[in-house]
C-alpha cells in the first residue's frame, strides 16, 4: 500500500500548523513565517500494523507503592503542597515579579537540603547574585549545589548523572531546547521544556520545581498545555493586604486546592503568619457600632475578620448602596430582608459596607453579621468585640445553618471569644462541648431575634 503524500503549512517560529496558507501565524502573530512542508504519511491500517501492541497492567496484581513526601518543617507551606513534595512530582510556581518566588524557594531549598540533596539551577542570576541572597537569608549555603544554565540538554544530562531530589529551576521561560527551533519563551520553547522535564522527574524520580513568569492578566506565561503538564501550580500573591503574602494552588494532584498559606515578608524572608485575627482585627477597639466579627474557611482554616457598615441618610435622590469586599448584589438581597422583615426602615438611607484588610469574601456564614452590622449602625447599637456572630440569612428573614460551624466555632473559644450567635438549628452540635464558664453560645431563629439580644 502506498504512503499518503500530505501538504501543511508550518511555521518557521513556533511550529504552529495549518491546512491553509496565511500570511500571519494564528499562534504567535508573527508574519510571513508559513511554509509548505510535505509529508508521507502511511495510512492507518499500514501504521497499526506495525505498531508494538501496548503492555496491558493488572491493577490487581500491582503493588501499592507509598509516597513518603518530603517534609521541610514549614507547616504553613507544606499543607498548601498536600503535606509535603512527592517525590517524581513536577512543580509550577508563578507570580508577579518582585513578588518573592526566589525567596521562597530558596527557604524550602535549604530547610530540604538538610536531609536531601538539592539543586539550585539558574538562568537568570549568576552564581554570586544567588549565594548573596542565600546569606541574606541565613540559608546554610554548603548544602545547595547551584548550576548556571540555560541549555535543556546539558541539565538533563545533568540531573541524570547527579540525581538530586530536588532541582529548582529558576525560570523556564529562559530555558532552551536545541532540537527546538524557537528563540527561548517562545511558546514552542516552553512546551517543549516542560515536556522534557516531565520526562525526567518521572523517570529518574527527581522532583522538579519550575519557576514560571506571568503576563499582565495574571496568567500563567506560555500555553496552557504548560499547567496542564505539571502535577501542581503554585500562586505567590499580595491580595489579601499589602503587608502580607499568600500561597495558593490552583491545581494539585497530591493533595487539596482549597488550602491557602499567609506568610509576612522580612529583611530575612517569609515568615509563616500563625493566627490571622492579628491582621484583620483591630485590639484596640473595645465595642463600636457597626462593627462585627465574624468567621470564613480557607481549606481546613478559619479566618477571623470584621465586618464594618455605615447607615447614614440620604441627602439627595435615590438611596446609594456601597460595598467593599462583599458581593453588591448580596448586600442589596439583605438590605431588603432588614427592611421586610424588621423595623429597621432603610428605605432612606445609603449604606456602605466594608471588609477590614482588603478581603473579598462570598461566604454565606457572612450574612448574618453583614445584617447585625447594618442594624448596629442604623440604630447605633455598640457590639462588643468580643461577640462572633455567624449564620446565613434567607429571604424570609430565618437564618439558616452554615458549613464546618465546628472550626469556626472552636477558633472562636481558642481567641478568648465570650459570646458566639449561630444558628439555633445548629446550637444542639455544641450541647457536649466542654467550654468555659465564661463563654455563651447563642442561637438565633431569625434576624429580628438579633435587635432583642443587643438592645
Amino acid at each position: 500500500m502506498t504512503a499518503k503524500i500530505r501538504e501543511i503549512y508550518s511555521c518557521s517560529k513556533c511550529d504552529a500548523q495549518s491546512s491553509k496558507w496565511s500570511g500571519r501565524c494564528h499562534e504567535c502573530g508573527a508574519w510571513g513565517t508559513m511554509e509548505l512542508e510535505v509529508k508521507e504519511e502511511d495510512s492507518k491500517k499500514t501504521a497499526r500494523a506495525q505498531a508494538k501492541p501496548a503492555d496491558i497492567i493488572d491493577l490487581d496484581k500491582l503493588k501499592e507503592e507509598e509516597f513518603t513526601k518530603m517534609s521541610f518543617t514549614w507547616p504553613e507551606a507544606e499543607r498548601v503542597l498536600g503535606g509535603g513534595i512527592v517525590p517524581g512530582s513536577l512543580t509550577l510556581f508563578s507570580g508577579e515579579p518582585g513578588i518573592g518566588k526566589s525567596t521562597m524557594l530558596a527557604q524550602i531549598a535549604d530547610k530540604l537540603a538538610k536531609n536531601y540533596k538539592v539543586l539550585y539551577i539558574s538562568g537568570e542570576e549568576s552564581a554570586g547574585q544567588v549565594k548573596s541572597r542565600l546569606q541574606r537569608l541565613n540559608c546554610s549555603i554548603e548544602n545547595i549545589k547551584f548550576v548556571s544554565e540555560t541549555n535543556l540538554e546539558k541539565i538533563a544530562s545533568l540531573l541524570s548523572s547527579y540525581k538530586p531530589e530536588l532541582a529548582i529551576v529558576d525560570s523556564i521561560q529562559t530555558i532552551h531546547s536545541g532540537i527546538i527551533e524557537s528563540e527561548p519563551g517562545n511558546l514552542s520553547q516552553i512546551r517543549g521544556c516542560a515536556s522534557q522535564f516531565l520526562e525526567i522527574s518521572k523517570q529518574e524520580n527527581i522532583s522538579v520545581i519550575l519557576i514560571g513568569h506571568i503576563t499582565k492578566d495574571g496568567q500563567v506565561a506560555g500555553p496552557k498545555s504548560l499547567e496542564h503538564i505539571v502535577d501542581t501550580v503554585l500562586y505567590l500573591e499580595a491580595d489579601l493586604s499589602n503587608n502580607y503574602t499568600v500561597l495558593k494552588s490552583t491545581k494539585n494532584r497530591f493533595g487539596s486546592t482549597s488550602e491557602i498559606g499567609l506568610f509576612e515578608m522580612t529583611g530575612t524572608g517569609f515568615k509563616a503568619v500563625k493566627e490571622s485575627a492579628d491582621i484583620f482585627i483591630s485590639k484596640e477597639i473595645t465595642e463600636m457600632s457597626g462593627s462585627v466579627i465574624s468567621s470564613v474557611i480557607e481549606g481546613t482554616r478559619p479566618f477571623l475578620l470584621d465586618i464594618q457598615a455605615l447607615v447614614s441618610k440620604t441627602i439627595f435622590g435615590y438611596p446609594q448602596r456601597k460595598s467593599a469586599g462583599f458581593d453588591l448584589n448580596r448586600l442589596q438581597v439583605l438590605t431588603a430582608v432588614i427592611s421586610k422583615r424588621t423595623k429597621l426602615n432603610l428605605v432612606s438611607k445609603d449604606i456602605v459596607l466594608n471588609i477590614v484588610g482588603g478581603l473579598k469574601m462570598s461566604d454565606p456564614a457572612l450574612d448574618l453579621a453583614v445584617c447585625l452590622a447594618i442594624i448596629s449602625s442604623g440604630l447605633n447599637l455598640k457590639v462588643d468585640r468580643q461577640t462572633l456572630v455567624l449564620g446565613e440569612v434567607g429571604l424570609g428573614g430565618e437564618v439558616r445553618s452554615i458549613s464546618k460551624i465546628d472550626a469556626r466555632v472552636k477558633s472562636a473559644i481558642k481567641l478568648g471569644f465570650k459570646q458566639i450567635i449561630i444558628p439555633q438549628s445548629q446550637v444542639k452540635l455544641f450541647k457536649d462541648t466542654k467550654v468555659n464558664n465564661n463563654i455563651s453560645i447563642v442561637g438565633v431563629k431569625e434576624i429580628k431575634d438579633l435587635m432583642e439580644i443587643f438592645r
